[in-house]
């Protein structure tokens, strides 16, 4: 019941839905050109359009973009009359939500829009994206629900009678949606007291300015912006090969929200959430299997991920390698069984399985946003988004941050950091851009990876093996040895310019609280630390950390670099 037209003093040419093309001559002087909401009187005199503002004149020519909305259709306004903003968020994740507190607290009017489409098996969700549902938090609390079940393990060897702990997936998944959904209200509180506008409703373009959202009871409802973030995310992907991929398997969408345990599990992937997931299920006790195709953690320095996946199956988690699965059909008795086949051998091969989780990268929401619409490029293989450094897409005053971007981590503090500093110069209060060279991250699997900076293998690849030093230590935490628990994966290396005074290229860290450990020298890393500084540097005692600063022998030497003493 609505179209789009230019507008000009002689007349007003727009296609409404069902009734053709229709010429209105409404008595508006070029000075209103631009205004939102104003009366049109129709030819026949019998009711009166209202006349929107849709576009920037100066980007859509000498005339302006309108709109025409049918009485029956028209939109619900503000006490002024409009539904403009200065700036409108598509998208309520973590870099979305901060971006627009960011513009609201420096003075401008802001819109955040958000919806979450639920996952192929029904789980829903409240505000705040992936990383506070389906994501980081959810995944560190079981993780370390899981690390608990090992210390109490260790507790007899420290004088502690313990019983054999018994888990209750029940118990552990109430707690923690029950605090995911403490955090979906901060975030409505704090739009609340920021004065930002929260439409719960699905986003697309209408054009390069205007946006129509839809509820969930079909209603539609138009809103314009000078400025435009797109901050949608992305969702789990499905593989598209396997018939019933999508009725009998699940994702990191689900997994979080699931009210009994999972039971028997295949995690299919090799990514962080593939092995991450694997390690906290394996954790609780769970018979869990992991399926990788080539390598795992692809995106990471290859000789951690090794040890990493080298630990998880010294430490109960079954690794198929080289394997992809064909189908998955589901038994009398309600398990699943899967086919795979040996990718080396073109051997095939089947197991029995309560839940599969498919764990094999990640989609952006990108495709039900008419991004046409509104001449917003994307990569054609990926979906992603196309940005430059300041964040704007092939539309000046549209921009993308986070996930759903080309060339952006996919974490959760840099799009954060990135919402802000992008919301600061939309109000002319910085001109600062984010860097995105040397963020840290950690893969919470049961043997933690810390890393920041270029892997081994992106240093050579840059600088040439020559000019790369890497100093290393395999290293045994204190707490490891009452127990006696198994250190072997505990590694650590620098890698670093070999020239004076070796400048610090990448830290990477196995070991206990690697999160902990790697947030600190990344500072040191971002203020240029080298080798030199590193060595200067006075360590705790007695800590995995103090390992850092103790690195004293290279690859190149060919030593042991086992640490031996204390």
């Amino acid at each position: 019941m609505w179209g789009g037209g230019d507008y000009t003093p002689a007349s007003l040419t727009c296609l409404v839905s069902g009734s053709g093309q229709t010429t209105c001559t409404p008595s508006l002087p070029p000075a209103c050109w631009g205004m939102c909401g104003h009366p049109i009187p129709s030819q026949d005199g019998t009711s009166s359009w209202t006349l929107y503002h849709i576009g920037n004149c100066g980007l859509l020519g000498s005339r302006p973009r309108l709109l025409l909305v049918l009485p029956s259709q028209r939109l619900p306004l503000t006490p002024a009359g409009r539904q403009c903003y200065d700036l409108l968020v598509i998208g309520g994740g973590s870099g979305g939500l901060a971006c627009a507190k960011e513009a609201a607290q420096l003075g401008k009017k802001v819109a955040v829009v958000d919806y979450v489409e639920p996952s192929p098996r029904g789980t829903r969700w409240g505000l705040g994206g992936t990383c506070v549902n389906v994501g980081c938090i959810p995944k560190k609390l079981m993780h370390q629900a899981a690390l608990l079940g090992g210390m109490i393990h260790d507790a007899s060897h420290y004088g502690w009678k313990v019983a054999q702990p018994l888990h209750d997936w029940g118990k552990m998944a109430e707690a923690v949606q029950n605090h995911v959904k403490s955090l979906n209200w901060g975030h409505r509180v704090q739009l609340q007291d920021r004065k930002v506008k929260y439409f719960n409703f699905k986003a697309s373009f209408v054009n390069p300015h205007m946006v129509c959202g839809v509820s969930k009871g079909g209603e539609e409802t138009l809103l314009s912006a000078d400025h435009i973030v797109i901050a949608t995310g992305g969702r789990p992907r499905y593989p598209t090969h396997i018939e019933d991929a999508l009725e009998y398997g699940i994702t990191s969408d689900d997994i979080f929200w699931l009210k009994e345990s999972p039971g028997k599990t295949l995690v299919v992937g090799a990514s962080y959430v593939a092995l991450e997931c694997a390690g906290f299920l394996t954790g609780l006790g769970l018979d869990t299997t992991v399926m990788i195709r080539s390598v795992p953690l692809r995106a990471f320095d290859q000789q951690m991920a090794s040890l990493v996946t080298e630990h998880m199956a010294v430490h109960g988690t079954r690794i198929l390698r080289g394997c992809t699965p064909l189908r998955v059909e589901k038994l009398s008795d309600g398990r699943l069984q899967v086919t795979w086949v040996d990718l080396a051998s073109d051997k095939k091969d089947t197991g029995t399985f309560d839940t599969v989780l498919w764990a094999i990268g990640r989609v952006p929401e990108t495709r039900g946003l008419n991004l046409e619409k509104a001449g917003v490029r994307t990569n054609p293989n990926t979906q992603k988004i196309l940005v430059d450094a300041q964040e704007a897409t092939s539309v000046p005053h549209i921009y993308a941050i986070g996930d759903v971007a080309e060339g952006r981590p996919e974490l959760t503090p840099t799009a954060i950091m990135a919402g802000r500093l992008l919301a600061q110069r939309l109000c002319s209060r910085s001109s600062d851009l984010m860097d995105y060279d040397n963020v840290p991250t950690t893969v919470f699997t049961p043997l933690e990876y810390g890393c920041v900076g270029l892997s081994e293998e992106e240093a050579v690849a840059r600088h040439g093996e020559e000019r790369v030093e890497v100093y290393h230590a395999y290293y045994k935490p204190l707490e490891f040895v009452v127990p006696e628990r198994d250190a072997s994966q505990c590694y650590i290396k620098m890698v670093c310019l070999r020239e004076p005074p070796q400048l610090v290229l990448g830290l990477h860290f196995l070991g206990p609280n690697a999160g902990e450990v790697t947030q600190g020298f990344a500072l040191g890393i971002k203020c240029g630390a080298s080798y030199q500084h590193v060595m200067r540097t006075v360590g705790i005692h007695p800590t995995c950390a103090e390992e850092v600063a103790k690195l004293r022998i290279s690859k190149r030497s060919g030593l042991d670099p086992t640490v031996t003493g204390c």
